[in-house]
């Protein structure tokens, strides 16, 4: 998993569907997140494409083709009934929510009303993968009842549907959605064809073959050997951030990057120090996994288009994938850090944030050097920790332990592994250990950019909790008379390794409930953590980038 800041806020309103267009009408702890003027302005993206050859450019627009593809399928995994949805944005009367609906789903009308996967509930909890009245303790007593069809009932390339006969029966997504993946998988072949790149040529031609057959393991091992392009493409079904009800079923999306070989090679050495940096988790020797590849090669690219899930909502600054765990285990994961879609969010929103959240000694020291360099430990963290583990005698992951909480405290421990072990490297003489406080600095206003998706998604629950751990601990204290937060610094950087700890722990018992009571206790916003959002309105909660549709 996963993506640095990018699964959408699960409001019931419509508008949180909307690819960037404005962030979610939820109320989050006081803080209506609507209120925030020109929330999600649209950004054009340029890229320097003059350098590709006319093969790479015909590639790219092949994968450009085959990312709307990967739109089309998203928007019926996502189960909304998008004319319900636009009606509504049409009868609230505000005409520029509702043209940037128009622009980002197209001709509504195209949508059928009837579709099965759209019910009369725009956000179903297990979206359009189970059946909308579907709840989990149903499904849970079926599944015990039925533990010969547990694997394919959770498997992330399926759907569940109702049989008629009070069972369910698991839909494969190459039979369910073969209208769409059968041009793909075409659209990759032709641009098979015409790489002379034979890692490229063996990944998009492994990958057709996996939209229909189901089978992504040897297409996600070719992804990893990708080498001597500047493309560097992500393609299929990845994050499992849309099932909100079990946390299995993986959403379609595409990145189409160019991949800056210079920035990527001063990225790559860090790569190095991933063994390490698992020796150094502050917990017992048993908890910790050496059993997972340590290649995690890193790119860093421009991205000239994106489709399906990684489109809606916040948008992504970088992705650590593959999530296969067979292929974690044997390569690691790959880290691509989106630069130009990172450098315009940290222009436009975390640094004036700084500016509303802390003194002005210490919002200075924000950076965009430690922005960067903290998406990629994030980045990196995602590979380190507990991910196989012993549950009773059982071997199994730490997703499948706790399911639809995996996903934010996945998302919390990387925001906090990334900064403990960029503090490591800073011990060790790797990074100027005079620029601690930028790198705290950095992270804590950071929090306070992700908390504002709403805290019931992933990445800004996890930061909620973040926050309320670290306030708990005494990290940073609110000055009323000035009106923001001073940290502490050596308080918040104890206060990182003792949060470290307990998330790291809640992976490796897989302790499902202790992580429900970890995020009720914490996952919460004060009074002054209000203040300061409700400062902010004047602030981009997100951009909306603006890609080619060709180049």
């Amino acid at each position: 998993m996963r993506r640095a800041l990018i699964a959408f806020s699960l409001a019931t309103a419509p508008v949180a569907l909307l690819a960037a267009c404005t962030a979610s009408t939820e109320q989050t702890d006081g803080y209506d997140m609507a209120a925030s003027a020109a929330s999600v302005p649209d950004v054009e993206m340029t890229v320097d494409t003059s350098y590709l050859t006319e093969e790479e450019r015909q590639v790219v627009n092949l994968l450009i083709e085959a990312s709307g593809y990967m739109d089309q399928i998203y928007l019926r995994q996502r189960g909304a009934n998008l004319p319900a949805m636009r009606q509504q944005i049409a009868d609230e009367g505000d005409e520029g929510v509702l043209a940037m609906f128009d622009r980002n789903f197209g001709p509504w009308d195209s949508v059928e009303d009837n579709h099965p996967f759209y019910g009369n509930q725009p956000w179903p909890e297990g979206a359009g993968f189970y059946p909308e009245d579907l709840t989990r303790e149903e499904f849970d007593a079926w599944l015990e009842a039925h533990p010969d069809q547990r694997e394919e009932m959770l498997s992330p390339y399926t759907v569940v549907r109702r049989d008629g006969e009070g069972g369910f029966v698991a839909i494969p997504y190459s039979e369910e959605y073969a209208e769409f993946l059968e041009p793909a998988a075409a659209l990759l072949r032709q641009a098979a064809e015409i790489t002379t790149n034979e890692s490229l040529k063996r990944f998009l031609n492994l990958r057709a073959q996996a939209f229909l057959d189901d089978d992504y393991f040897e297409s996600e091992m070719a992804w990893m050997d990708l080498r001597d392009t500047p493309i560097e493409v992500a393609i299929g079904p990845y994050e499992v951030y849309t099932d909100r009800l079990y946390g299995a079923k993986t959403a379609f999306e595409s990145f189409v990057t160019l991949r800056n070989p210079d920035e990527s090679a001063a990225l790559d050495r860090y790569v190095s120090f991933l063994r390490d940096m698992e020796g150094n988790l502050p917990i017992e020797d048993q908890y910790k996994n050496f059993q997972r590849g340590f290649e995690s090669p890193i790119a860093v690219a421009d991205q000239i288009h994106g489709g399906g899930d990684n489109v809606p909502g916040v948008q992504t600054i970088a992705f650590n994938l593959p999530n296969d765990e067979r292929v974690r285990e044997a390569k690691g994961a790959k880290k691509v850090i989106l630069a130009n879609v990172l450098g315009a969010k940290f222009d436009m929103i975390l640094d004036p944030i700084a500016d509303v959240v802390l003194p002005p000694e210490q919002a200075a020291l924000v950076s965009r050097k430690y922005m960067q360099l903290e998406t990629l430990f994030h980045e990196l963290s995602h590979s380190l920790g507990p991910g196989t583990i012993m549950v009773d005698g059982r071997r199994t992951t730490v997703n499948a332990e706790l399911r639809e909480q995996d996903s934010a405290l996945e998302e919390s421990k990387a925001d906090v592994m990334g900064v403990y072990n960029l503090l490591y490297l800073m011990n060790r003489g790797e990074l100027p250990v005079e620029e601690k406080s930028e790198l705290l600095a950095t992270y804590f206003a950071g929090i306070f950019r992700s908390v504002r998706f709403g805290i019931e998604e992933a990445h800004g629950k996890g930061a909620a909790a973040q926050y309320g751990f670290l306030l708990e601990y005494g990290a940073f204290h609110w000055d009323e008379d000035a009106g923001h937060f001073v940290i502490d610094e050596d308080r918040l950087e104890s206060g990182i390794t003792e949060l470290l700890r307990t998330e790291l722990m809640l992976q490796a018992t897989g302790d499902y409930h202790g992580t429900i009571d970890f995020f009720d206790r914490y996952a919460h916003l004060d009074e002054h953590a209000e203040r300061v959002i409700a400062g902010m309105e004047m602030i981009p909660v997100d951009i909306h980038p603006i890609y080619p549709s060709r180049i």
